[in-house]
């Protein structure tokens, strides 16, 4: 067994919790001082730096959304001078003002050895060529990748968003052994691979899939079609990016690290939640510089796997994620994941990997759940009996699962959109319903 960092993957429980204390009171100290926002916050909570003497403490300090970040654009949780800021990555924005984020010197350093650590730990070796098709530039998983790459010392290939038929063709010419790129965008470039007759010509290994949720089927399919071992990744801009957490070889849950991170499972009132039971993932930075942050709601929906991992690291591991907290529907009363809906699609052999769900509500209606599949080349037949059957079947499935009806609709293979980046799974069109009514309420 390879460890990066030994001495941090292998720390006794105890030594760890010591260590977390140790720099959570640093962190605390710091935002105390220096970010007005948590010095006005934690005043109005009646907790100060001297207040936190054990891990405990954790759930006195106040916690920290998307939209705080938002209210201080762009340096306003900067927690050292702006002169100490080596680089900023920044979301889209698309909702409104992007969210920024901060790094020091330091925190590159870290971010690198965290990522390293991760690589280390699926089996990247400083032979391999790896090849990082995702977008550079102010989207973290970019440079964050290709630090850790080059920290670890493998060769690493820029190659960028898009253009599919472009990196397969690099993967060819350069001997590309490890892929990282989301899971919808893999599956997409092992589809293309296997039309042109390109997979045998490959050399790829080991591949690296986050920014998304997939299935145990999709890793499957992922897995045979391009002969590789497939690993999941999480991370999120807010604390450092991509390598928070990680699979190891078992591939049994991502180990988040504990030195790094202090993580709380919480459910909607703020309440730790019941072993094994599902709720927000709420982290808290322990090592960042320029931004750290306190109980930030990370808005991804997991639960702690408490075993031992036979892999010899002793952080804890999280179960692969079911999705945003935003991403839960509501539908009729009833909570649904689309991860839910996927571990359901995925387990029947006539269909493929694509879905995309609707939600729409008639007007004065109930809400309707319609849900368009793409089926496999194979069990496309053209027959109506047959579609019809398969697609009995996969409502009276779902139903069972979900205990909420949903309407199928089986499209051809290539039906639904590709994209290099995270998959569309959810179209809710109450909003525009909602919209439409409070603009005429309005008029």
């Amino acid at each position: 067994m390879t460890y990066w960092q030994p001495e941090f993957e292998l720390m006794k429980r105890e030594e760890l919790e010591d260590l977390q204390l140790r720099r959570l009171k640093s962190t605390v100290d710091r935002v105390y001082k220096n970010v007005p926002f948590y010095h006005s916050r934690m005043k109005e909570a009646g907790v100060s730096p001297a207040d936190i003497k054990s891990l405990d403490d954790l759930a006195r300090l106040p916690t920290t959304r998307k939209a705080n970040l938002r209210e201080n654009y762009p340096f306003g949780l900067f927690a050292v001078p702006r002169e100490q800021v080596v680089r900023v990555h920044a979301s889209s924005g698309t909702t409104g003002k992007p969210t920024v984020v901060g790094y020091t010197k330091n925190d590159i350093e870290t971010w690198s050895d965290i990522m390293a650590r991760d690589f280390v730990m699926v089996g990247v070796h400083k032979g391999d060529v790896f090849q990082n098709a995702v977008n550079y530039g102010f989207f973290t998983g970019g440079l964050g990748i290709h630090y850790g790459i080059e920290r670890m010392g493998a060769m690493a290939v820029p190659s960028g968003v898009g253009n599919t038929e472009r990196q397969l063709e690099i993967m060819q010419d350069f001997g590309t052994t490890v892929l990282h790129c989301t899971p919808s965008y893999a599956l997409y470039l092992a589809e293309t691979a296997k039309a042109k007759g390109l997979v045998e010509k490959l050399k790829l290994r080991i591949g690296c899939f986050g920014a998304e949720p997939w299935s145990d089927e999709a890793r499957r399919d992922l897995e045979d079609a391009l002969n590789i071992k497939a690993y999941d990744s999480y991370g999120l801009s807010e604390m450092f990016g991509p390598g928070v957490a990680f699979e190891c070889q078992e591939q049994d849950g991502l180990h988040i690290w504990e030195d790094h991170f202090l993580v709380e499972i919480l459910d909607r009132d703020g309440q730790p939640c019941a072993p094994g039971e599902p709720g927000e993932l709420v982290v808290t930075s322990l090592t960042k510089e320029a931004m750290p942050l306190l109980r930030y709601h990370t808005g991804d929906m997991s639960y702690f796997l408490d075993e031992k991992c036979s892999c010899g690291r002793t952080s804890r591991k999280l179960h692969r994620f079911l999705g945003r907290a935003d991403d839960m529907l509501i539908v009729r009363g009833i909570n649904v994941f689309p991860s839910q809906i996927e571990d359901v699609l995925v387990s029947l052999p006539e269909i493929g990997n694509y879905f995309q769900v609707i939600v729409d509500r008639p007007k004065h209606g109930l809400d309707e759940l319609t849900i368009q599949v793409e089926m496999k080349d194979e069990a496309f037949t053209g027959e109506l009996s047959d579609l019809a059957r398969v697609q009995r079947r996969v409502e009276d499935k779902l139903k069972s699962i979900l205990n909420v009806r949903s309407k199928i609709e089986l499209v051809e293979k290539g039906s639904l959109p590709r994209t290099a980046g995270k998959s569309k799974k959810i179209v809710d069109k109450r909003d525009v319903y909602a919209k439409d009514e409070k603009a005429k309420a309005g008029s």
